[in-house]
């Protein structure tokens, strides 16, 4: 490793914290350095409030846990693996056998740590699961692959009939599943107009000065972008429009909840250890009807994924595997391809317009040299949403559920692809000084503040920062477990910037986790089984280089180490059989703990209703329900 990039990484990350520390001490400044703090209605600046509001850290796996921010640039990423030969053993030492005790010593080390760990992420989600608080999502299944009705009855009608035949004393409402796109897209429409008409309002009053008090109302063009066709009153125009569209969110209202149902439903029971339960029971005689599961947190539903046949379900699962299964091991066919395709000459037969810029001597030089690489880098930095689209294109009913698929398909695709070809950096430094100092975010947000937003909400929307982006986060982790156990005992010094990256990961982590990322949704730590496994596939690469490795050298008791593959398996079956299943369905004597408070059903069945379908009172549930059923009868049947 080049000593002098090391202490100037060193040197840039010490010159950002110190402007962290300054810059997030100005008021101004407190919503890009708090904004977890302020939605949680605490004063960033009271002594023990910003960095304790929390009562302890989230479990590994949940939207809120405290995962490491990936940095701009992996750690370890390079060209080259680091060299072994000055500081190896010769073929046949007896040095060796320092070797392979080590490999034994780490691999019951780190059995020893994933076990205790397993048993803490349990423990934080049965205590989150199991806490007094109401949530919507524990009272709760979600049921697909829904029969066909009888044509006298609607598919409400039939959920509602076999539910209460099945569960007659838990079984409180069905909401069934409909086709919104319509009726979103107005929705979506008429929220778009009352922003226009907040905004427009907020210049009009900044308009009135003293030597003008009726002020200036604010105007735009009706055609595209807002640069041509008739020039309108926006507030006048907005209302117009809104009136306009009310009565047709009306109409599809009602056409949706009674003709676009669809084979899918969320159905809720008057207390969760029903709720956990039903999700457990194998209702239908065949695989193929009435499945049901744990309903997702509402936040999170993807709405248009739940009526997704069981047969379309595996079918879309085997296919997106096949064509991952082809860009992890043939990933050099598709780059081939983009650099055959952007090379210079092939933009100019292509491009004929770009010839006069392309043709300059400094730029043709420029493209020459960096073109090939930066299509590389796109298709590097397009490919975590690619996976998240392929993932949600299985059918996943919730996107946290996606966000694990992506994750697992990105840790496998950077191990075989990044992981063979490495060398020691020490730029994470500048990666977490720029993660902990926010200016990218910072000049952003004041931009935004001073030129574009006019009202509150506009504000919000600026420095709202969303979550972690675990797709991405959690699979760099993982990989730098990788690099670092396969070459802890080949390049002992690996070690101890694994160990920096991990330590002074955490505490940024800790910082922005409980200060500024804001989740989109909580989990209650599912991720962990998911990150547990990719510890142990790590954990058996490395010992399977050890195997080759020390195989090498000639040492004839290299095959002593075989054995350790197969005890990784036994242990990960051991954990998964022991563990998992209290992550995969929620235990009923976590279920069955007591409630703080009556929950009000009501609340609980509005929560899972579609903003674009919502009553504007909670009264008004009632017609929402009827309005999906074909008969008045509550009859259970089957």
């Amino acid at each position: 490793m080049d000593i002098a990039s090391f202490v100037t990484s060193l040197i840039i990350f010490l010159v950002l914290v110190l402007v962290f520390t300054w810059l997030s001490r100005r008021p101004g400044n407190a919503p890009v350095y708090y904004p977890n703090v302020l939605l949680r209605g605490l004063d960033p600046w009271e002594p023990g409030r910003a960095a304790g509001g929390a009562r302890a850290a989230p479990s590994a796996g949940s939207s809120r846990r405290s995962r490491r921010p990936r940095p701009t640039s992996s750690p370890l990423a390079g060209s080259t693996p680091p060299s072994t030969s000055s500081s190896s053993p010769q073929n046949g030492s007896l040095r060796l056998w320092a070797f392979l005790v080590s490999v034994y010593w780490l691999s019951f080390v780190t059995y020893f740590v994933l076990w205790k760990s397993y048993k803490h992420v349990s423990n934080l989600r049965a205590a989150a699961r199991s806490t007094s608080d109401v949530k919507p999502e524990e009272f709760a299944v979600l049921v697909r692959d829904v029969p066909i009705p009888p044509p006298d009855q609607s598919i409400k009608d039939s959920v509602d009939s076999y539910f209460r035949a099945l569960h007659p004393d838990t079984f409180y409402k069905a909401m069934v599943v409909t086709d919104i796109k319509k009726a979103d897209k107005i929705f979506q429409e008429i929220e778009g107009h009352k922003q226009k008409i907040a905004h427009a309002e907020a210049v009009y009053a900044e308009s009135k000065t003293a030597n003008k008090p009726e002020g200036t109302k604010p105007t735009h063009k009706t055609g595209f972008l807002g640069l041509i066709g008739k020039k309108v009153d926006t507030i006048e125009y907005c209302n117009e429009k809104i009136e306009e569209l009310l009565p047709k969110l009306e109409e599809e209202q009602k056409n949706t909840l009674s003709e676009k149902q669809q084979r899918a439903a969320i159905v809720v029971f008057n207390s969760r250890a029903a709720a956990a339960s039903a999700s457990q029971t194998l209702h239908a005689q065949m695989f193929d009807k009435w499945t049901v599961t744990e309903a997702p947190e509402p936040r999170e539903i993807i709405w248009s994924n739940l009526p997704v046949k069981i047969y379309d379900r595996n079918t879309r699962r085997s296919v997106i595997y096949f064509i991952v299964f082809l860009t992890v091991f043939f990933y050099l066919i598709p780059i081939s391809a983009i650099s055959a395709v952007t090379t210079l000459e092939k933009l100019r037969q292509k491009l004929p317009f770009l010839k006069v810029v392309v043709d300059q001597p400094i730029v043709k030089t420029v493209l020459q040299a960096y073109l090939p690489q930066l299509a590389l880098i796109v298709f590097l930095a397009l490919l975590p949403a690619l996976l998240v689209f392929v993932s949600k294109s299985e059918g996943i009913p919730s996107q946290s559920h996606v966000v694990r698929a992506a994750s697992g398909k990105y840790f496998y695709f950077i191990v075989f692809n990044v992981f063979l070809g490495i060398t020691i950096s020490s730029t994470f430094f500048v990666g977490y000084g720029l993660e902990l100092s926010r200016l990218v975010p910072l000049i952003i947000f004041h931009l935004k503040k001073k030129y574009l937003c006019k009202t509150e909400d506009e504000v919000r929307a600026a420095w709202t920062p969303g979550d972690l982006g675990y797709n991405t986060r959690v699979p760099s982790d993982m990989l730098i477990v990788t690099i670092v156990l396969c070459y802890s005992a080949i390049a002992p010094l690996i070690i101890p910037f694994g160990v920096a990256y991990f330590a002074l990961g955490w505490l940024i982590a800790k910082n922005q986790v409980l200060r500024v990322y804001v989740p989109s949704y909580e989990s209650n730590g599912r991720m962990w089984p998911h990150m547990h496994m990719r510890i142990i596939a790590a954990l058996m690469i490395y010992q399977a280089t050890m195997i080759g490795v020390i195989g090498l050298k000639k040492f004839v008791y290299s095959p002593i180490l075989v054995p350790l593959i197969p005890i990784s398996l036994i242990f990960a079956y051991t954990c998964h059989t022991r563990f998992y299943p209290a992550f995969a369905k929620t235990p009923l004597e976590v279920a069955s703990q007591e409630l703080k408070e009556t929950p009000n059903m009501g609340a609980i069945y509005t929560a899972y209703i579609p903003p674009c379908l919502k009553p504007e009172k909670l009264e008004d549930v009632e017609v929402f329900e009827d309005a999906q059923s074909r008969t008045t009868s509550r009859a259970p049947s089957f």
